[in-house]
């Protein structure tokens, strides 16, 4: 047997060996089939890698080095997403340069990442911050404006006062920052939007030709939040309309009040009409302090106020009916005006009791003296006029036919998904390419002009005004206009960390292009990526924002596919020993590093494919890693029973050994990465007191070398010329399957001894005869007396003695 198995000295010299010789990386153009796979990118933080980095890279690891080994020519790249407000924040904390914290980190991740034993090919990493790589941000976000998919518009915004930073809705759940936990406040502010609801339909679309799992596409349609409705024209008792959007129409006849947006213009342009609009603007006023979170949820008490001096007239009934102004209603909704069918509504129902308004039933069911009766997607229509007796059904396109015909309303459909809100008042990030000329007004920086880059300053704090700190770099600030040549301003406001997230997928196929995003023939090639892992955290906004840009770029022509991602997995969460989300605070944090350290890569990535089924939370657990550890070891001892002599695999060792050939290459195909290494644990266990073939040795190696590389690479090494990341993946023999024999394991006393192989069913007297005059048998016994034999058919003898 050769030296013993040191995870350190072992682990150094492949990481190294493959660094030297770019064993990775991928080849443009070859005439291998290709195969693209992707992780998300990880934020360079100063904690370095985290357990949860180590699980996502690994299956992916896996995936890409079975790849290799069947042929394929593998991309599996690695880059940095950098900008953000992380980094920023401690950067201001610890008084360092963003840019010497960027560079730092990225610097620990990668000596981390090799150090773990990834397969990236290091040769494409890419960093958001570098300017090569934003110039071509800026560039998209150029043709974005080109084709009047960017714009600038006033909105209420969250803003955290701590962070002086905007906020979307899911940055600001509760009321609260969630970077610093600051209570975030309502401020109005020019902001820049990408419309990204153009392609709303599209992104909805496109779901049903990709290979994601169920539960993400669920995740993706519900954050576009499509509605088919109407919208109807209320008559106002000015003379005017009020216009609402209802997803249900069929239930207009019971619409008995109205609610408007506290923005809603009808305040403004009938204020005189407005008899207590005094009451109503103190209302609106503390409306603003209020996030869109806290306004919307739906077990807050509602509450609002009835405009006097103004009624609607529900154009069905004809009859007047009171509106109310109310915060749960929002602007950026529909037309920020609805009807309300307390009958058939929890949330009308409720405010409908508080106020004492009319309820009114038009699907039977239910008791409405007790509650709204919900159950509405069927049921029969009373009270409706024109639609009793109808069911639900047949009702809706009735009604909608009904108001397009009389110039009431027409059919339409809403997103809940909004513009995306594309701009942040920080120092790290991409500038936005834009300039401000008092003849020209906005005017877009020159392609030729780009990066605008962003200036390495030391006061990185953001102004009390909520302004960049880029606004007080006069020497970035002023410029002349392009168009006209005169005095002008730059756009100080920066990118959101979105931004770079968002094509990355399409640099790795190009990463040092500088002429364009990516050259269009390599796209042609390496597009679209084969497989992507990521964590569900990131299924809706970063996965909807890069398909949006995707599906644009390939409307311009830029890119050769309308989506980006064939097929998209995730891995479940990694809880510290308590059950609990790792946190320094609950003091149940794990440092990858220090288990590679103590007990090696390979076992590391082993244990977090082992430690459950992959899309599952899961416990960290001290005494599993160790069995891990074990299985390695025991790998490195099974080179004993290699016998150089054995030109023909024994019948027991066949059998299991193409069982398990199957089971783990299916198994990695559908990430079922712990019942692989169960199959692994499995095959040792049955072969462990096995002679074996050389060749029966070198498959055994090649099936666990996705798993623990360096281990197996070592022993390769020590056995055949060429390295296992060139080597071929076995294939299993379905005749091998097939076979009269089955595999009896022999206890004596209860303790297993070995493994016989024999013919299916024979009888328990056959049994005990044939094992009874094996060799082996007979040694071990030596002659002792034998009290009895159970013979378990086609499974086990236990001798006991």
């Amino acid at each position: 047997m050769n030296k013993q198995y040191n995870h350190k000295e072992i682990e150094k010299k492949w990481q190294d060996h493959w660094q030297k010789n770019d064993s990775f990386k991928a080849e443009d153009f070859s005439k291998k089939t290709k195969f693209y796979a992707l992780i998300e990118f990880p934020y360079p933080s100063g904690h370095g890698l985290h357990c949860g980095h180590i699980r996502a890279y690994s299956s992916m690891d896996i995936i890409a080095r079975k790849r290799r080994m069947e042929g394929y020519n593998v991309l599996f790249p690695i880059g940095y997403d950098a900008f953000g407000l992380p980094t920023e924040n401690y950067a201001l904390k610890h008084k360092i340069h963003p840019r010497k914290v960027t560079d730092d980190n990225i610097k620990t991740f990668n000596e981390q990442l090799i150090a773990s034993g990834f397969s990236f090919d290091f040769s494409r990493v890419i960093d958001t911050t570098n300017p090569e790589y934003y110039k071509f941000t800026q560039y998209i976000f150029l043709k974005l404006y080109e084709n009047n998919l960017a714009y600038k518009s006033k909105t209420s915004v969250n803003f955290c006062p701590e962070c002086k930073v905007v906020l979307a809705n899911e940055e600001s759940q509760g009321g609260k920052c969630d970077r610093c936990e600051h209570q975030v406040v309502q401020k109005e502010k020019d902001v820049w939007f990408l419309k990204i609801t153009d392609y709303a339909q599209k992104l909805l679309d496109n779901l049903i030709e990709l290979d994601f799992p169920e539960r993400i596409k669920t995740e993706q349609e519900n954050w576009i939040g499509k509605s088919v409705g109407a919208r109807v024209n209320f008559p106002l008792s000015t003379g005017k309309n009020l216009e609402i959007f209802t997803t249900r129409p069929d239930t207009i006849f019971g619409a008995t009040f109205m609610v408007i947006a506290p923005e809603h213009s009808l305040l403004v342009e009938e204020k005189a009409l407005i008899k207590n609009y005094q009451e109503i603007a103190k209302y609106v006023e503390q409306t603003k302090d209020k996030t869109e979170m806290e306004r919307v949820h739906f077990n807050k008490e509602k509450n609002g106020i009835k405009i006097d001096g103004i009624k609607a007239i529900n154009p069905l009934t004809k009859k007047e009916i009171d509106i109310f102004v109310a915060d749960y209603v929002m602007i950026s909704y529909g037309t920020g005006a609805v009807m309300a069918v307390p009958g058939h509504d929890e949330r009308d129902y409720e405010f409908a009791k508080k106020y004492k308004l009319p309820i009114k039933e038009v699907i039977k069911g239910g008791d409405l003296s007790k509650a709204a009766f919900t159950d509405t997607e069927k049921g029969i229509l009373i009270n409706s006029d024109i639609l009793d007796g109808l069911e639900v059904s047949k009702a809706i396109p009735k009604i909608l036919d009904y108001l397009e015909t009389n110039k009431i309303g027409a059919k339409e459909t809403n997103y809940k998904m909004k513009d995306w809100a594309f701009n942040r008042q920080r120092y790290w990030g991409e500038p936005i390419p834009i300039i401000y000329c008092e003849s020209c007004k906005e005017v877009p920086v020159p392609y030729k002009d780009l990066p605008v880059m962003l200036p390495n300053i030391k006061n990185i704090e953001v102004t009390d005004t909520g302004e960049s700190p880029l606004a007080n770099v006069s020497e970035f600030v002023n410029t002349t206009c392009p168009k006209c040549g005169k005095k002008a301003k730059r756009e100080t406001d920066t990118m959101p960390q979105w931004a770079g997230s968002s094509w990355y997928f399409l640099r790795y196929a190009d990463p040092n292009n500088d002429k364009v995003l990516a050259d269009y023939e390599k796209l042609k090639y390496w597009m679209q990526v084969d497989w992507y892992n990521g964590g569900m955290e990131h299924v809706t906004r970063h996965m909807i924002y890069s398909r949006f840009w995707n599906q644009f770029l390939y409307d311009i022509k830029l890119v050769p596919f309308r989506e980006p991602y064939k097929k998209r997995s995730f891995q479940g969460l990694i809880l510290g020993s308590d059950n609990e989300k790792m946190s320094k605070s609950r003091g149940n944090v794990v440092d990858p590093m220090e288990i590679i350290n103590s007990l090696g890569a390979d076992t590391l990535r082993l244990f977090m494919m082992f430690m459950a089924e992959y899309d599952q939370p899961v416990a960290w657990n001290d005494k599993a890693i160790q069995g891990c550890r074990r299985f390695i070891e025991r790998l490195w001892r099974l080179q004993e029973n290699v016998d150089f002599s054995l030109s023909k695999t024994e019948a027991n060792v066949e059998i299991i050994l193409h069982k398990t050939i199957k089971k783990v290459s299916e198994d990695i195909e559908t990430m079922k990465f712990n019942t692989a290494i169960a199959q692994l644990m499995i095959l040792l266990n049955e072969i462990e007191k096995s002679r074996l073939t050389l060749n029966d040795y070198l498959a055994i190696l090649k099936l666990v070398n996705p798993f623990c590389p360096h281990v197996t690479e070592e022993l390769n090494s020590l056995y055949a010329k060429n390295e296992l990341v060139h080597s071929a993946w076995p294939i299993y023999d379905p005749q091998k399957l097939l076979t009269d024999e089955c595999l009896y394991i022999v206890q004596i006393n209860g303790k297993l001894k070995e493994r016989i192989g024999l013919k299916r069913d024979l009888s328990d007297d056959d049994v005990e005869k044939l094992v009874l005059s094996d060799n082996r048998i007979i040694k071990i016994l030596d002659n002792q007396k034998i009290k009895k034999i159970i013979v378990v058919k086609n499974r086990l003898v236990n001798i006991v003695i």
